[in-house]
């Protein structure tokens, strides 16, 4: 039994619906049909890339994605991350933990988390930028609307009602997944790395998301003020 196979019984076993895919065509077909709550990609497949297939997906929906990889090559498992992937898990793997890493990405809320906040307030500008949490959005000055994956925008949430606190990996891991270990400390700091180039883009370079070398992270947008009229 291929391991597409296998996952389609396991999973269906675990009570999901499943629908699977072998190549970029078939994958846009269910897309158009449906919308799936995660996808798992794997990275070797016959016709085009995973990485290629994760960059179709990215364009067109922020959809859960886990790289499923037999690749030794931790570079490639980083591409895929840094593509938008949310999570990885390499071959041979243990079917509990698949169902687990599956679990933990689907606990991401999908609307805004409720955290003690930092005193900054919804639809402030800071930098470049104009953050409305409450839509799950991010604009530009100009009123151009900054694409971000879920899990990007989870972390831009977080970061947001933490600013200016020190967050270690693990903690950005809890608060995340709701549940400590849920992802390796690497992917935190590829989610970060992207979050960061595309905060970028608006003027700011990394002090806005500055790295505490062996600690975690802090987020410091600088002065933030009330911002009406943001474009839908």
């Amino acid at each position: 039994m291929d391991i597409r196979n296998l996952l389609t019984r396991f999973l269906s076993q675990q009570g999901y619906e499943v629908a699977s895919a072998m190549t970029a065509a078939e994958v846009l077909v269910i897309l158009a049909r449906r919308t799936p709550d995660i996808v798992l990609l794997d990275l070797m497949l016959p016709q085009e890339s995973g990485h290629a297939i994760c960059r179709l997906i990215r364009k067109r929906s922020a959809i859960p994605i886990i790289m499923v990889t037999a690749l030794a090559d931790v570079r490639e498992r980083i591409a895929g991350l840094d593509l938008g992937a949310d999570d990885y898990i390499s071959k041979p793997f243990d079917l509990g933990e698949l169902a687990a890493r599956i679990r933990a990405v689907l606990r991401r809320p999908s609307s805004p988390p409720t955290y003690p906040t930092s005193g900054l307030q919804p639809g402030c500008r800071f930098g470049n930028w104009i953050f409305m949490p409450e839509k799950r959005a991010l604009y530009s000055t100009e009123g151009v609307r900054m694409t971000l994956t879920g899990a990007e925008t989870d972390l831009l949430l977080l970061l947001w009602n933490h600013a200016g606190e020190l967050l270690s990996r693990q903690r950005i891991i809890e608060l995340l997944y709701n549940a400590p270990g849920a992802v390796e400390e690497r992917t935190i700091d590829l989610l970060v790395s992207r979050l960061r180039r595309k905060l970028a883009h608006g003027g700011r370079q990394l002090e806005m998301l500055r790295t505490v070398r062996g600690d975690g992270y802090v987020f410091d947008p600088g002065p933030a003020v009330p911002h009406e009229g943001t474009a839908d």
